[in-house]
């Protein structure tokens, strides 16, 4: 079960706009910046980022059929801010893992629980 698509406008609207402020600065939050691939207008994703070894995974909670994971995977590459830094990140994946052993324990569990299979995985350009 990955989260409800109404969860998900209500983010858009809501949550995401005030959450931007600080996604890009507080770890484990990021913030993919990322053009539509119709309208070529610029987006603002807060997502939970986590770094290994320059390997960039992003826990994708809404599954991997949302309108920024096409985005960044039809263009190839996109930009993350996190920790206060502008990364440019290429060769963008999505990978199925049930267990996200990528992932911190403590996170590993919540996304165990509320079922999120996938995940983006990146790397500095």
């Amino acid at each position: 079960m990955v989260l409800p698509r109404a969860l998900a406008n209500f983010n858009r609207h809501v949550t995401n706009p005030a959450a931007n402020r600080l996604a890009g600065k507080v770890p484990p939050f990021g913030v993919v910046v990322h053009k539509g691939r119709k309208s070529g207008r610029a987006y603002r994703t807060p997502v939970w980022v986590f770094e290994s070894d320059g390997v960039y995974r992003i826990a994708l909670t809404y599954g991997r059929d949302v309108d920024w994971v096409k985005n960044i995977c039809a263009a190839g590459a996109f930009e993350l801010e996190t920790k206060g830094r502008v990364l440019s990140l290429v060769d963008p994946v999505v990978e199925h893992d049930a267990s996200a052993t990528w992932a911190p324990v403590g996170v590993r569990q919540v996304l165990s629980t509320v079922s999120v299979v996938y995940h983006l995985q990146a790397r500095t350009a």
